[in-house]
């Protein structure tokens, strides 16, 4: 009889694939599902990258490359930290990895021993924790409310913190819920960190390029120099450039570190893909006027959706600073019942019940860490926006 190994006792299917794997069989079905749990941007990659890829096949860089990451590749990376965020990392400092979920894996398994434990802000991207648990860590989860914008208080920060604390994890702008930290925001967080010199900081900035309006983006490790070699400044190609499939990610941190994090990516995937890895330098040091264009595509579909679920009695909306989600309050719904006599309880029942009345897959806040919300990932076309936020609607209508 098959024994699974005891580390995987704590970690289950998530929610997101349990509500995408529900909406695909009713699709089987003939049920006309609209998803709006997608984590990728509906945009192509651009043409430039993927004429960058062909060149590389063609040219033969078909073999194993570096373990973690092309000399090319960390020098574009390395131009990019300074670019963009004013970090000059060495290439000895620089990690490349198949996405950036795995740094986050290899950055966990090089440090973490049994009982460390990790701060992590809710509502998270439910990968944390869980690597967290696979590692024999404690996933400690401090709830970040929605009148400080889902951002972590710098009182809730220190009152989490122990002797076993070994990371926060911080992600701006965030997944679920569209936050971003300003250098004022992140201020009092980085005066905790520097009177807990045994704290190290993981920062993902996944979505760096996907902000709105005058917000401008800041990272941890360039607005306090002193946190530098605690710090790990983690990174990708996947949202911005429309590269998910790509699996390249990376990040900047101490030598020692990435030295180690290397060491554990040695023994599961080894280096990236060759052609991936060359995609990824002519998109990073391609031209960036369609990064900017696409962002601004996404501000207009976040205000239409917010706009929309503002106008649904029982529903709010705060308006994100970045990525492509919102994070809706439902709370004005709990209690009410569906047509057929159905108690919506939870946040979990209400998307059920839009995903089984009216066809709209979005995913409930509780799978995020916080509830009463449900997500909506606005990285699809306008009509099918529309069309979700008018179901929606509809469906909070027939509550009684």
């Amino acid at each position: 009889m098959f024994r699974p190994a005891s580390r995987l006792a704590p970690i289950g299917v998530s929610e997101i694939l349990k509500i995408t794997g529900l909406a695909t069989n009713l699709k089987r079905e003939g049920k006309d599902i609209i998803v709006l749990g997608t984590g990728e941007p509906d945009f192509d990659t651009p043409d430039h990258v993927k004429d960058a890829a062909k060149r590389a096949m063609d040219a033969g860089a078909t073999k194993y490359t570096a373990l973690d990451g092309t000399p090319e590749l960390k020098a574009a990376i390395r131009l990019k930290f300074m670019r963009d965020n004013g970090l000059d990392f060495g290439l000895d400092e620089i990690t490349v990895s198949a996405g950036a979920k795995q740094v986050l894996f290899n950055a966990m398994a090089a440090t973490l021993e049994a009982g460390d434990e990790v701060i992590i802000p809710t509502p998270y991207w439910v990968t944390y924790a869980d690597i967290v648990l696979m590692m024999g860590g404690k996933p400690v989860l401090v709830p970040c409310r929605e009148s400080n914008g889902f951002r972590l208080a710098a009182e809730d920060f220190v009152r989490a913190i122990t002797p076993r604390t070994r990371w926060v994890m911080l992600n701006s702008p965030s997944n679920p819920s569209g936050a971003a930290y300003s250098e004022a925001d992140y201020r009092p967080l980085l005066d905790v960190l520097m009177a807990h010199p045994h704290v190290w900081l993981m920062v993902d900035d996944i979505y760096e390029h996907i902000i709105y309006d005058s917000f401008r983006f800041a990272t941890p490790a360039a607005l306090e120099p002193s946190l530098r070699e605690r710090s790990l400044t983690i990174n990708g190609v996947s949202k911005a450039y429309a590269m998910t499939g790509w699996r390249i990610g990376y990040a900047g941190g101490p030598s020692a570190l990435i030295r180690a994090m290397a060491i554990v990516q040695s023994q599961s995937t080894s280096c990236p893909s060759s052609i991936s890895q060359a995609a990824a330098i002519a998109a990073l040091d391609g031209p960036a006027e369609i990064v900017r264009e696409r962002c601004c595509s996404f501000q207009a579909r976040r205000d239409l959706v917010v706009a929309a679920l503002n106008k649904i009695e029982g529903v709010t909306c705060r308006v994100p600073e970045g990525a492509f989600y919102t994070f809706a309050g439902c709370g004005g719904l709990i209690g009410r019942h569906t047509p057929d006599g159905q108690r919506i309880c939870s946040d979990s029942d209400f998307a059920e019940y839009l995903l089984r009345s009216v066809g709209v897959a979005v995913v409930p806040g509780s799978a995020f860490g916080l509830a009463p919300y449900f997500r909506i990932s606005y990285a699809t076309s306008v009509s099918e926006l529309e069309e979700a936020c008018r179901r929606i609607a509809l469906a909070a209508r027939r509550l009684t």
